[in-house]
């Protein structure tokens, strides 16, 4: 498989195993239209490629990914035809993601935000630094958490934890994530990429089909659920893209100020 159409997302592979790192360090790693349209293609490319087995997401520069660009979003309010195109981007992620076979582990050190997070609660094993931080502040910016949150919170730490953090937007620093199960573990800085490599080395040497397999009927459940959810979710989170508290909460946060929501 042929990775040079990436340049947003740098791709490196070392035996059965590939790393993706998210690489726009510049802006934290937030999500611009290209790097969007990478993620909707990489794990349909992944799963065609024969010589992986086993597959880690991480950032660059001290993030994992801090969520959507605001000058893209920005660039994409009030056009419906932009708007439905990153839609369908999000579903083809959601979807690629659950599809894919091979194990996904998620090493996040910094931010992991939105669009983001939900790339990282998506994985199968997510190791956390301690300074990391796990967030889904949609409605903080006038938007459905159409991008995988109403999805993956829920599963993970019950519909009461999800309610809160999703309808507020809450963020949860490591430690907590960790302690009610939202991520896999919380590992000192200096040893999350000998715990990663370690963890990705033993699925590697393991019983390649059992794994992809047993990895696929867990996933069996997880799709059911995610089906119900994930057009009425991108459907609502659409019309949102569209609304003037999108837009007001966009220009708020370029200026660093709070912003005064219409309900419009």
């Amino acid at each position: 498989m042929n990775y040079d159409n990436y340049k947003d997302l740098a791709i490196e592979r070392a035996g059965k195993i590939l790393t993706i790192t998210i690489n726009r360090p510049e802006a934290k790693n937030a999500l611009n239209q290209r790097l969007h349209e990478e993620f909707s293609r990489i794990f349909d490319d992944v799963d065609a490629d024969e010589d992986v087995d086993v597959v880690i997401l991480t950032g660059s520069g001290g993030a994992f990914c801090a969520g959507g660009d605001l000058n893209w979003l920005l660039n994409m309010h009030g056009d419906p035809v932009a708007t439905s195109v990153g839609i369908r981007r999000d579903r083809r992620i959601q979807n690629s993601i659950l599809d894919l076979e091979k194990p996904i582990i998620a090493k996040v050190d910094g931010p992991a935000i939105g669009l983001g997070c939900s790339l990282a609660l998506y994985c199968d094993f997510v190791y956390a630094s301690e300074r990391s931080v796990f967030a889904d502040p949609h409605v903080s910016i006038g938007l459905v958490a159409g991008d995988g949150g109403a999805v993956m919170w829920p599963q993970l730490i019950g519909y009461a934890r999800a309610r809160r953090y999703l309808l507020t937007g809450e963020a949860i620093r490591a430690g907590a994530a960790a302690e009610m199960g939202l991520i896999t573990e919380v590992v000192p800085a200096d040893e999350l990429d000998d715990k990663v490599a370690k963890m990705a080395e033993h699925l590697a040497s393991g019983a390649t089909h059992s794994i992809k397999w047993t990895k696929a009927a867990i996933n069996a459940g997880l799709k059911v659920t995610a089906n119900a959810i994930i057009d009425r979710a991108a459907a609502f989170e659409n019309v949102t893209q569209l609304l003037d508290d999108h837009r007001i909460a966009l220009e708020a946060f370029q200026r660093k100020e709070k912003p005064r929501f219409t309900g419009r």
